[in-house]
């Protein structure tokens, strides 16, 4: 059987740890990608499910008040540095 090259580009840490995963299951990147595209041929579709994350109320939340935040930046405290909010974090006041 004739075979063709793919170009990939992937962040350089996640090859990295796919190519020692798929050494430990006895596979080089070529045939586990060769995997993938088999089984997402036969199940015509993506082999795993794909959805999007949906934040819980708590982080909704966060994120409205972050939003609130940044259009009323003179109404919250700021530091000069990390350092400077654990001291009054920890201060006796």
């Amino acid at each position: 059987m004739a075979t063709t090259n793919i170009n990939v580009r992937v962040d350089t840490k996640l090859k990295k740890l796919a190519e020692s995963l798929f050494q430990d299951l006895g596979l080089n990147m070529s045939t586990a990608i060769t995997m993938f595209l088999k089984t997402a041929v036969k199940t015509d579709g993506i082999p795993f499910e794909i959805k999007r994350h949906i934040p819980n109320s708590e982080t909704i939340k966060a994120l409205e008040e972050y939003e609130q935040m940044k259009k009323n930046p003179k109404k919250y405290k700021r530091y000069r540095s990390f350092n400077n909010l654990i001291d009054e974090v920890f201060s006796d006041d």
